[in-house]
C-alpha cells in the first residue's frame, strides 16, 4: 500500500496532489466494510435476539437514570434488508416517490394572484360537460332534481337503520359528519365559481346559500354505502358509489363544488363512520341503564 504526492498545473496554479493506487483502495474498501460489519455484530449482541431494547445493570451510565439502552433500528439496516423491504412493501415506496414529487411541484409552481378564482383541475377536465349544461338549461334542471331524489334516498336509509332497523352508526356518524361540515364550511368561507350553475330543485332546494367545503352529498352517500357493505348489501352499496360518482362529475360541471370538496367529503365520510364505530365500542364497555333497555315490538 502506498501514497504518494504529486504536483500538477491548472491555469498556471501549481497544486499538491494525494494520488493513491488501486490496491490501497481496496484495502480501504475492505477495512470499512469489516467495521460495518463488526458495528452491526455488536449491536446485535447488545440488542440481544429479540428486540433492540437491552437490559443495563445499575451501575451503567445511562441519560436520566434510565435502566434501559434504546438501539435505533436503522443501525441494523443492510441493502438487502432495503430491497427486500421496499419489495414487500411497494405503497410506502410509491407514495414517497409521491411526496418527492409534490414538493418539487409545490416549490415550482405559479402562486394563483388574490384578485383570481381558485384554480380547479376538476374544472378544466369537466369544462365540455359545464359547456353543455349551459347551453341545455333543462337539461341542468333534470339532472339537478335526480340528485336531490339521490340526495333524498341517502336521507331515508340513514334514518331507516335507526329508526326501523335500530342500528345507530350510520346516524351518528351522519350527526359528526354534517357537525364538522358546519364548523369547517363557516370558518373558512370559499367563493362561489364564477361559473356556478344554480337551479331551483337541486339540493338544498330553493337556490339557498349553502357551504362549499366539504360535500355533504358526498359524504353521506359513503357513510351509506359504507353500512350497506357491513350488512351484506352489496348490490344496494354498488348502486349507491355509482351514483355518488355521477354525482362527483355533475357538482364539478355545475361548479356547485371544487374537486377539494369532493375529496374531503369522500374521506369524511370514511373518518365518521370510523368515529362511530369507536364511540358505539366504547358504550358497549359500560353498564346501560335499565331504562334504555327495550324489546322490539313482534308481529
Amino acid at each position: 500500500m502506498s501514497c504518494r504526492r504529486r504536483s500538477s498545473e491548472d491555469n498556471g496554479c501549481e497544486r499538491n496532489m494525494i494520488s493513491v493506487d488501486r490496491r490501497t483502495k481496496q484495502c480501504l474498501g475492505n477495512f470499512l466494510c469489516l467495521c460495518s460489519q463488526e458495528i452491526q455484530k455488536k449491536l446485535r449482541d447488545l440488542m440481544g435476539e429479540n428486540g433492540n431494547v437491552v437490559e443495563m445493570d445499575e451501575k451503567s451510565a445511562l441519560p436520566l437514570g434510565d435502566t434501559t439502552a434504546v438501539y435505533p433500528s436503522f443501525m441494523g439496516w443492510s441493502v438487502t434488508y432495503l430491497i427486500g423491504a421496499a419489495r414487500f412493501h411497494p405503497l410506502p415506496v410509491l407514495l414517497a416517490g409521491c411526496l418527492l414529487f409534490f414538493m418539487a411541484v409545490e416549490y415550482t409552481l405559479v402562486m394563483i394572484p388574490p384578485n383570481s378564482q381558485p384554480y380547479d383541475v376538476g374544472f378544466v377536465w369537466t369544462q365540455s360537460l359545464h359547456d353543455l349544461l349551459l347551453e341545455r338549461p333543462a337539461l341542468n334542471t333534470v339532472l339537478a332534481a335526480m340528485n336531490t331524489v339521490f340526495v333524498g334516498m341517502q336521507t331515508v336509509y340513514i334514518l331507516w337503520t335507526c329508526l326501523v332497523e335500530g342500528r345507530g352508526r350510520p346516524t351518528i356518524a351522519a350527526l359528526f359528519m354534517f357537525t364538522c361540515r358546519g364548523i369547517l364550511g363557516y370558518t373558512t368561507q370559499l367563493p362561489l365559481p364564477e361559473e356556478f350553475l344554480g337551479s331551483g330543485v337541486d339540493f338544498p332546494v330553493g337556490n339557498v346559500s349553502f357551504f362549499l367545503f366539504f360535500s355533504g352529498h358526498v359524504a353521506g352517500a359513503v357513510i351509506a354505502s359504507l353500512d350497506m357493505r357491513r350488512v351484506k348489501r352489496s348490490q344496494l352499496a354498488f348502486t349507491f358509489d355509482t351514483f355518488n360518482a355521477l354525482q362527483s362529475l355533475r357538482l364539478l360541471a355545475t361548479r356547485g363544488h371544487y374537486t377539494i370538496d369532493l375529496a374531503a367529503g369522500l374521506g369524511a365520510g370514511w373518518l365518521f363512520d370510523s368515529l362511530a364505530g369507536k364511540y358505539e365500542d366504547s358504550k358497549r364497555c359500560t353498564v346501560v341503564p335499565k331504562d334504555l333497555v327495550y324489546e322490539p315490538l313482534k308481529g
